[in-house]
């Protein structure tokens, strides 16, 4: 029996470009993981069973694909306690995903070797591949082609989910993305981020792309005005997140932005 921590994710940075040909689109995309986590607990079994969160699609998927990747039938047994809000563009489940595919795959007679699991992994989400190697990582292309990155970890995290928040599905995001006209100037855009990267400036990042196509985020303004150095919609939300030097700081922001959302203090880590 393995017993596994899936830590959530925010976006430090989203810069996103025009559909390409085949309708995907390029990113720039700054991940870093934080301490608030799902808890998994995966061992063998006589055939495949993910228990503890009834709507969980993509664990099942995940394990389905190793073992066909793998030449074996899918036996074991997962049980998810859920930590992560669901859809909230905190990665919740594509972290779930990506650590019962790596502490499955530990079981195997022969494990796959790592290019394998990668490729398989990023067949299941652009997010996956990220949470199969430790660190912040600067993910490009149409999110598959990942970098690690040495950024600073001294600060904390305010996560903020607004009460009543609805997601939008991250293909309707990006529809809207579209129609907003937010495509042009990516280069631009991808070179203040990586200028930004190169002298380890978390405040001096560009805004998330996708937060006008995502809704009304007044939680962002909120933790700026109570300190945040940074703040911003993770992902395609509608989670907010600031980032704060201060562990005082950020508890004052928390209790402030309880009044209208579910908040987590939190912070980074490898």
């Amino acid at each position: 029996m393995t017993e596994l921590l899936a830590p959530a994710k925010i976006n430090l940075a989203l810069v996103v470009g025009e559909p390409r040909a085949d309708g995907l689109h390029p990113v720039a995309n700054v991940l870093q993981r934080i301490d608030l986590a799902d808890r998994l607990v995966l061992e063998p079994a006589a055939a495949l069973a993910v228990e503890g969160f009834p709507d969980d699609t993509l664990v099942r998927l995940a394990l389905e694909r190793l073992a066909a990747a793998a030449g074996v039938e899918p036996a074991w047994r997962v049980r998810i306690d859920k930590e992560i809000p669901v859809a909230a563009g905190l990665g919740g489940g594509s972290s779930d995903a990506a650590a019962a595919l790596a502490a499955a795959n530990e079981t195997l007679a022969e494990a796959l070797p790592d290019d394998p699991l990668h490729e398989l992994a990023a067949g299941l989400g652009a997010d996956v591949p990220f949470f199969l190697r430790p660190g912040p990582q600067l993910a490009e292309g149409a999110g598959e082609r990942l970098t690690a990155l040495d950024l600073p970890l001294g600060y904390r995290v305010v996560v903020a989910l607004p009460h009543g928040a609805e997601k939008r599905s991250t293909g309707d995001v990006y529809r809207r993305f579209d129609e907003l006209g937010g495509g042009p100037g990516f280069d631009d855009r991808r070179a203040a981020l990586l200028r930004a990267l190169a002298a380890r400036d978390l405040a001096g990042l560009p805004p998330n792309d996708l937060a006008p196509a995502a809704g009304p985020a007044p939680l962002v303004d909120e933790l700026r005005g109570a300190g945040a150095f940074r703040a911003d919609v993770s992902g395609a939300g509608p989670a907010v997140y600031g980032l704060f030097r201060t562990a005082e700081e950020a508890e004052a922001a928390a209790l402030v932005a309880s009044a209208g959302a579910d908040v987590w203090v939190t912070g980074p880590v490898w």
